[in-house]
């Protein structure tokens, strides 16, 4: 029988308001030890809301939030944890490496410097003011200043917006290192290229309930669609009178087609258009089983369209 990871931070039947806007709704969640767990849902879905929730930096309005079993606003409770916020202010006016070593000295077994520097890339802007640097060099030092204490748990909020693609690899291959050496990460993101290649439980907000979990193939698996991409002369009414056809769209003067069962609708196709050409045949992405889930779970409860971010 598998052993069961201990469970390092949870969120026990917690709901949270801000005015009149139900941000979480009686949400369970659980983070287990040496997990990279994605959080992922659209705007408003109550992603920040419940990193915030773990960081002790707001309280539900009923339920528990717990991490390594105390009250996350306990600062005792901190000492081991790294966070990187979206909204994230530090003094312009400091050196990187005085950033860094600022941030050190809050934690009792803090990283070196130079490993530190080093994790994220900013060896050589080590004595540039964090007011000339370029936005992904902030990124990069908001990284740094969220490892740099050695957490055991570590959230980063949207930790790669704004970076260049060889940056953005550099942070996922330190990502991998830490849940490698047995910390904790709970990552929020809207590149689900990010999740596939980091995560290994995915958990799917939507108005503020989770409305999907899984690793990120069994997220997948809920669509069962592949995708057909081919030039054609058929129109899209005509593909989709095919049977097996569940959906079609055109992109750039070719037909996007979703199916469950390929062989049988590319028999149809080459009948009906001998011409077609092409042709390819690919499996369903994480993006397309998000925005699956998403739709129907807006459509299942009649709920409008999400808030923003800010407010959930």
């Amino acid at each position: 029988m598998k052993e069961e990871k201990q469970i390092v931070a949870s969120l026990s039947g917690v709901t949270k308001k801000y005015g009149e806007i139900t941000a979480l709704r009686d949400v369970n969640l659980n983070v287990r030890a040496g997990e990279l767990l994605a959080v992922l849902g659209p705007n408003g879905a109550g992603k920040t809301t419940a990193v915030r929730l773990m960081l002790g930096l707001t309280k539900p309005l009923s339920g528990q939030v717990a991490v390594f079993g105390r009250d996350p606003r306990i600062a005792s409770a901190r000492g081991c944890i790294g966070a990187m916020l979206q909204v994230a202010k530090v003094p312009e006016t400091l050196k990187v490496k005085e950033h860094i070593n600022l941030f050190r000295s809050y934690y009792a077994n803090p990283l070196s410097l130079q490993t530190t520097l080093e994790a994220a890339g900013l060896e050589s802007m080590k004595d540039r003011l964090f007011g000339a640097l370029s936005g992904g060099q902030k990124q990069r030092v908001l990284f740094a200043l969220a490892i740099c204490g050695n957490p055991d748990l570590l959230f980063l909020d949207e930790p790669t917006v704004g970076l260049d693609i060889t940056t953005r690899h550099l942070i996922w291959q330190q990502i991998r290192r830490l849940v490698q050496e047995g910390r904790t990460v709970v990552l929020t993101t809207h590149y689900l290229e990010e999740v596939d290649a980091l995560a290994d439980r995915v958990v799917v907000l939507n108005h503020g309930v989770i409305v999907a979990e899984g690793t990120s193939a069994e997220i997948k698996s809920r669509t069962a669609q592949r995708k057909i991409r081919c030039a054609t002369r058929l129109r899209r009414s005509d593909i989709e009178t095919i049977p097996e056809v569940s959906g079609v769209s055109e992109q750039e003067s070719r037909m996007e087609i979703l199916t469950s069962q390929v062989e049988p609708v590319l028999r149809e196709l080459f009948l009906r258009d001998p011409s077609l050409a092409g042709l390819e045949v690919s499996n369903s992405t994480l993006e397309d089983a998000f925005l699956k889930i998403v739709e129907t779970k807006t459509v299942e409860t009649g709920s409008q369209p999400a808030q923003k971010e800010m407010t959930a």
